[in-house]
């Protein structure tokens, strides 16, 4: 295959000019996500010293997203996408200059910090849906998959450049820097969303709110691909994104390391993550993709148990990356696979069903590991959640004829 075919297959989505702005926008805001996320990870873990409390924030930042992201689907079905879009990165915006504030001014609680994190969650909870609602919208339905994995591409590659600016800020002024570059990195995204060309027209809402809600769970319900989908989704979350949430403790208490070095494990872990999404981009839309998710799936599982029990630094870089390859793969073919499935008026509603699930796992998950690493320590938890989830893959590739098949 010639090189500029082997380009233009890699990146076929950034043909769309209104997908290029969106997506240069997400990933600025991406970078500066990150960088709170490594400095406010560091930040609880200095203040507390407690595994719990590392699991407690990830839990009040995401269960809003689990108990109103219904809410938010329906809103990004009735009202315009691109809207409630920039109200939900204003209200983060301001979270993020809020908790610098407090840190620079010597004036930070515990309480303070989760209860930002909890209203980040919440204007998330409306964000998600608008903004995966939207995304449809900007590319062909033939170039879907490839969207939604330099999407992943994007806030994944800045999994590699956040940890790392995040690690020289944190060195040089402190979190409250990264917590201002975050909020900085708002207005980005804000001036994206408001130079797309693309509008979404809401249709006239006819029922109650709580009686669209049914009518998206009922979809999902009734649509055997969609409904497994979200069930592995919540699976996924729950049983493998609490490596993320623990990592600080294995870099402290396993290795010994500091901010630098915990950092350099949010690196490896985001470039594995960029490469397992480029691999999605690149395959784009073919048969067996369930199946794909499933043998991933089960790969994962044991290599998130592997470096649960590495005492090797290098190991365990390697193990991390690939490990992240394989979380974002399942990640990206998941979505891709109950997009392709969904039908555009529906598409806010049920989308949300799925996001209550994929993020709500990752609270469900956060606050369950924190609690059992607490209790025995982060690597036994982690070898037991990521042999778990390759059991579930296996059970499901042995005799799930719905997802296999599709």
């Amino acid at each position: 295959m010639p090189v500029h075919s082997a380009v233009r297959r890699l990146a076929s989505a950034l043909t769309y000019r209104d997908f290029r702005v969106m997506w240069m926008g997400a990933f600025a805001s991406s970078v500066g996500t990150w960088m709170q996320k490594v400095a406010q990870s560091w930040l609880v873990l200095t203040m507390t010293g407690s595994p719990f409390y590392l699991g407690l924030d990830a839990f009040l930042g995401e269960l809003p997203i689990l108990l109103l992201t219904l809410v938010g689907g329906v809103v990004a079905d009735r009202h315009d996408r691109r809207r409630v879009l920039l109200i939900s990165q204003c209200v983060q915006m301001s979270t993020a200059f809020a908790l610098a504030a407090l840190v620079h001014f010597d004036a930070v609680r515990i309480w303070h910090v989760l209860a930002l994190s909890a209203i980040t969650g919440t204007a998330q909870a409306f964000g998600g849906p608008a903004y995966q609602s939207l995304l449809p919208n900007l590319v062909s339905r033939d170039d879907m998959p490839n969207a939604i994995a330099l999407n992943s591409t994007q806030f994944n590659l800045a999994r590699v450049i956040g940890p790392l600016a995040a690690g020289v800020a944190l060195a040089a002024w402190g979190s409250a820097a990264c917590f201002t570059l975050n909020g900085l990195s708002f207005l980005v995204v804000i001036a994206s969303l408001l130079m797309l060309h693309v509008t979404h027209t809401p249709v006239a809402a006819t029922r109650s709110v709580l009686a669209e809600m049914r009518g998206g769970l009922s979809f999902v319900w009734h649509s055997p691909v969609i409904l497994t989908m979200t069930f592995l989704a919540l699976c996924t979350t729950m049983l493998a994104s609490p490596v993320l949430t623990l990592l600080p403790v294995m870099a402290q208490k396993v290795f010994s390391l500091g901010p630098d070095g915990y950092s350099r494990l949010m690196a490896f872990s985001g470039a594995g993550a960029v490469v397992g999404a480029l691999s999605v981009a690149w395959m784009g839309r073919f048969q067996g993709m369930g199946r794909a998710v499933l043998l991933v799936q089960i790969a994962l599982g044991l290599i998130l148990a592997a470096f649960a029990m590495s005492r090797v630094l290098p190991l365990s870089y390697a193990l991390i990356f690939l490990g992240s390859i394989g979380l974002m793969m399942s990640f990206s073919l998941l979505m891709s696979l109950v997009q392709l499935a969904v039908p555009n008026d529906m598409r806010g509603r049920v989308l949300s069903v799925y996001m209550m699930a994929f993020r709500g796992g990752m609270p469900i998950g956060s606050l369950a590991a924190g609690y059992l690493a607490y209790l025995t320590s982060a690597p036994a938890t982690l070898a037991v959640t990521g042999m778990l989830l390759s059991c579930v893959a296996a059970a499901f590739l042995a005799r799930g004829k719905t997802v296999k098949e599709f």
